[in-house]
């Protein structure tokens, strides 16, 4: 039998309210393992797309699964199944600041394991490893408002690796850092073992990173192929 994709979108309809259709019967797998990178010009529905995979707007989780378009390893996502599937399911916000709210970047990296239930000397275990795995050793107490854009996107990053998800889903996580950033944030994603699915404008990384890429236009999928 066919292996169940990490993420699977099914005829996948969105308006906000007011406006033309902003997804148009978008229908994707992503395979366990599988990078894949999601382009497209602004405005085309790539961040909008990506807020439907854990159920990140408010009118994408329905009550029945029957109902659902979006599935992560077979799990439709509504409402009843939105605690287990955000905990398979990591997302990095495109802008750090809509991520980062507490005062140091060892308690914002500390906070999801803490609300997953872990013992404090197993998430402080983890807040280690995972800022040492983005090459910010030792920034437990640092303050995050005194940080770089690039370090700010790191602590991000890392927050959402020290819960351990299957799946990453990233929203444009190279804008706005210079080239070393671009590079270090690169070799941080090809160490993650999991599934990955980036909206991206960066094309060299795309090349650098992804197995396959989505071409997303006016809330249409337009191509799906090898990124080569």
């Amino acid at each position: 039998m066919p292996e169940t994709p990490s993420i699977d979108v099914r005829e996948l309809n969105f308006r906000y309210p007011g406006c033309a259709p902003t997804l148009r019967d978008v229908c994707l797998s992503v395979e366990a393992g599988e990078t894949v990178a999601l382009v497209g010009p602004s405005g085309a529905g790539k961040s909008t797309l990506l807020l439907h995979i854990n159920g990140l707007l408010p009118t994408t989780a329905a009550h029945d699964a029957e109902q659902a378009a979006v599935f992560i390893n077979g799990t439709p996502v509504i409402r009843e199944h939105l605690t287990s599937i955000r905990k398979e399911v990591g997302f990095l916000f495109q802008n750090p600041d809509d991520q980062l709210f507490c005062p140091t970047v060892g308690r914002d990296v500390a906070f999801g394991p803490l609300n997953l239930g872990l013992a404090r000397d197993v998430v402080s275990a983890r807040v280690s490893e995972t800022l040492e795995a983005v090459g910010l050793p030792g920034f437990e107490d640092r303050d995050t408002l005194q940080l770089s854009v690039g370090e700010r996107k790191r602590v991000c990053l890392a927050a959402v690796l020290a819960c351990q998800p299957k799946v990453l889903v990233l929203d444009e996580p190279f804008s706005n850092l210079d080239p070393r950033n671009r590079r270090e944030l690169t070799t941080i994603l090809k160490n993650f073992e999991g599934t990955q699915l980036l909206a991206t404008h960066d094309l060299d990384r795309v090349v650098d990173l992804s197995d396959r890429v989505l071409l997303i236009d006016e809330g249409e999928l337009r191509a799906d192929g090898a990124t080569r």
